[in-house]
């Protein structure tokens, strides 16, 4: 497993109305054109669904945990990824963990981690925008 992270001068409410609502994840991914059936306004723990990623790839994924207001669990592919607010003085810490069988974790370190890093970087400075 590893993780992802960026700290945000918003407040963790903020971080989390971007991070958990997949109608707004288009504002700090841009890749992430839309989804459907994950739970409405928030994820929602049980559901599956797709996220659409560059306007044409629906990628299917699962909720498999959501702990309103801090953190939610997806399963897409044979990857977990728990996304996650955590409160801080003067702002919050927004975090994905990765975990992924052996021989796939490395190249999502390698290859995807710095997207993520990316991106939440964008989550952070837009919640704080706010």
């Amino acid at each position: 497993m590893f993780t992802c992270e960026a700290r945000s001068d918003a407040g963790p409410q903020e971080a989390w109305a971007l991070l958990a609502r997949p109608e707004r994840w288009h504002e700090w991914a841009p890749h992430v054109r839309g989804a459907w059936g994950l739970g409405e306004p928030e994820v929602q723990e049980g559901r599956s669904g797709y996220a659409r990623l560059f306007g044409v790839l629906p990628v299917p994924a699962r909720i498999t945990e959501v702990s309103a207001g801090r953190s939610w669990t997806w399963k897409v592919g044979p990857a977990l990824m728990a996304h996650r607010v955590e409160p801080l003085p003067g702002g919050c810490l927004v975090a994905v963990d990765i975990e992924a069988p052996g021989p796939l974790e490395a190249p999502l370190r390698a290859f995807y981690a710095p997207l993520v890093e990316r991106l939440l970087d964008r989550l952070a400075t837009r919640a704080a925008s706010r």
